[in-house]
């Protein structure tokens, strides 16, 4: 069975959103792409006091300065498509009231057909994190673990009913309900991150590292699966973001899907190897309008399917 490709959406400051992301959307769809994503980035702190990721010196892309929101973007994706999956990688959870969240991300299922996956991560920057002013960045891991709580007792059956620090649902009818239960994929990032993943969520949503530490990753986590009694087998969507360049990148320190559409085309073949289900593919940081990016989707694409993925 052929890996899923997805394709993340142009929600940067060089589209025009309302009349590009549907047209993405649909194009994508038709192309062949079975799943359509969107990130979560709330501002561009100027002067930085964080590198980008939290990394010391690392500059923000400039494209960051204006980030579509995840949710909107996802339903003008909804109602120009009709059988991608929308998914979200990542939406940071911790920025989010929990309840409203849940209500949000079951409206978008119900409204799409069931379509909906839920990536959700803990994010980096305490900047978007004092603006969102929902809990303080030491408490992260807390808000995503009351966040699942929430989204379970909102998605399943009336009465809802849940007390926790930040939510308190006093019995009640919460509705509309997801067209189906929506898969949550989280990262494992750390010890206690792999746990709350195995023991809590549908899937696996990494980053890509390298093949060799992609592979290394998933045997440990599918050891950890073994050791803690899980029942069902992990989901897994692998996020690739390029570094797309027109000409072959031709220096020593080239990384992990940088370079020309064969040398990103070579990065998927070898990520694929590791045997995930599903990759996502970012192409829109480094071309300069919506018909570029549909143009390179294509190519990969096509370059992909015929490189055996």
């Amino acid at each position: 069975m052929a890996t899923r490709l997805g394709l993340s959406l142009p929600q940067m400051k060089q589209y025009d959103i309302g009349r590009d992301i549907p047209a993405v959307a649909r194009a994508a769809e038709e192309i062949g792409y079975e799943s359509l994503w969107v990130f979560e980035r709330i501002l561009f702190p100027e002067p930085a006091r964080q590198g980008l990721y939290g990394i010391p010196g690392l500059a923000w892309p400039d494209q960051y300065r204006s980030v579509a929101d995840p949710l909107v973007s996802l339903t003008l994706a909804a109602a120009a498509t009709e059988r991608a999956r929308l998914g979200t990688s990542v939406l940071v959870a911790p920025l989010h009231v929990p309840f409203q969240l849940a209500r949000a991300l079951a409206s978008l299922d119900a409204a799409s057909g069931g379509r909906v996956v839920a990536g959700l991560g803990t994010g980096w920057s305490h900047d978007e994190y004092a603006a969102a002013s929902v809990a303080p960045f030491e408490q992260r891991g807390k808000v995503l673990d009351e966040l699942l709580d929430v989204c379970a007792a909102v998605w399943g059956p009336d009465p809802v009913h849940y007390e926790g620090e930040l939510t308190v649902i006093a019995p009640s009818v919460v509705g509309p309900k997801p067209a189906r239960p929506i898969p949550v994929l989280l990262p494992a990032n750390s010890p206690k991150a792999a746990r709350r993943l195995v023991d809590r969520a549908d899937g696996w949503m990494p980053g890509a590292a390298g093949a060799e530490e992609l592979a290394r990753q998933w045997r440990d986590l599918q050891e950890l699966a073994e050791e803690r009694g899980r029942k069902e087998p992990l989901q897994s969507v692998l996020r690739v973001n390029t570094v797309y360049t027109r000409d072959e990148y031709r220096g020593d320190d080239r990384r992990p899907f940088q370079g020309s559409v064969p040398q990103i085309v070579e990065d998927l073949v070898a990520h694929d190897e590791v045997g995930l289900e599903e990759i996502l593919i970012d192409l829109q940081g480094r071309v300069r309008d919506a018909q570029e990016l549909t143009d390179l989707a294509a190519e990969v694409y096509e370059q992909a399917r015929a490189a055996g993925i």
